[in-house]
């Protein structure tokens, strides 16, 4: 009939307490429960689940995933929003690459500044970050 907890969370590669908390955000709709009141899961909580859980892999957010999901739960509408959305998440991350690329510049200079083992008292490096944090 139904799985429980574990072996949803275990079929989709995830903790139970990533399920119960997307239960709790809404993400995921609540489960039917045994007469023992354990949650039984279905088929369409573990494709949500996986569908949820690819979306989260490619950095969205879980308002993101929200909005998504809304779009899925209504197939009629059209899907100029989920175009937006990703054309959104793909400038962010290219903002963050720019980013992690001028973090990574800044670490290589200040490398390059210190080419020999000294004293930590004459590091250039050390120097370099105190000077940074005046």
């Amino acid at each position: 009939m139904g799985m429980r907890i574990g072996e949803l969370a275990k079929r989709a590669g995830c903790q139970p307490e990533t399920i119960r908390f997307y239960e709790q955000k809404g993400l995921l709709p609540a489960p039917i429960r045994s007469e023992a009141n354990y949650r039984l899961y279905d088929t369409i909580h573990a494709e949500r689940l996986q569908f949820i859980r690819r979306c989260r892999a490619l950095g969205m957010s879980l308002d993101e995933v929200q909005i998504l999901l809304g779009f899925q739960d209504h197939p009629e509408k059209s899907c100029d929003g989920v175009n937006d959305l990703v054309d959104e998440h793909l400038r962010e991350v290219d903002r963050q690459i720019a980013d992690m690329q001028s973090l990574r510049q800044q670490l290589s200079s200040l490398r390059s500044s210190c080419d020999s083992a000294r004293e930590a008292k004459d590091c250039e490096i050390l120097k370099q970050l105190n000077e940074l944090s005046r």
